[in-house]
């Protein structure tokens, strides 16, 4: 497994996912519902979001070369999907309501748009795309896991996360990791700019 590839996925993933952020909105969403609704809604929303991200990943450059789209140019306008979340982390509020009990949302919200939204599978390709050989593949593979398999961590243990995290901690985590994703960006359309340019 490529270390140096493991670490560059697992920040960029941790950085867009934000599992701590992913599990304070699962508390919310659920509060109120007993363990094992929130346990089977944490569980099915990380498989649907890995197989999500996976598959798009995977295939996701292949359907764009179809479409006639070079993959520097997907460096770009991600990095500028990106680049426009990270804006979003650190300058907005986060707003989200709670639902009906016992209601199913674990592909929507929790899949899509929070833990697989544009924002994620766009960086799943990037990701995908950089990845030389079938060993690179299997690690961003396995970056992916990890990190799904943290939020679902994070989300199970969501009602003891919200009481040592609370909203303040919740806003300055968010804000910092918007900072990180915001460099992560730029960086994805230097690249982009700069392989085309070549």
């Amino acid at each position: 497994m490529d270390i140096a590839l493991f670490l560059h996925a697992l920040t960029g993933l941790f950085v867009i996912i934000d599992p701590i952020g992913a599990a304070l909105i699962f508390n919310s969403l659920t509060s109120g519902s007993d363990q094992r609704y929130r346990n089977s809604m944490a569980i099915k929303s990380v498989i649907i979001s890995g197989i999500t991200l996976i598959l798009f990943g995977n295939y996701g450059e292949t359907l764009f070369y179809h479409l006639g789209i070079n993959i520097n140019s997907l460096r770009i306008s991600g990095g500028l999907l990106l680049f426009y979340t990270a804006f979003k982390m650190i300058t907005q509020e986060m707003k989200f309501t709670t639902s009906d009990k016992n209601t199913d949302i674990s592909v929507y919200p929790m899949s899509v748009p929070l833990l697989a939204g544009p924002g994620t599978l766009t960086l799943s390709i990037l990701l995908f795309s950089q990845a030389q050989s079938r060993t690179e593949a299997f690690t961003v593979v396995v970056a992916i896991v990890f990190i799904l398999a943290l939020t679902l961590v994070a989300m199970v243990a969501s009602k003891y996360l919200k009481k040592i995290i609370g909203k303040t901690g919740d806003e300055i985590l968010r804000r910092f990791l918007g900072v990180i994703l915001a460099a992560l960006a730029i960086q994805f359309i230097y690249e982009g700019i700069r392989n085309i340019s070549m």
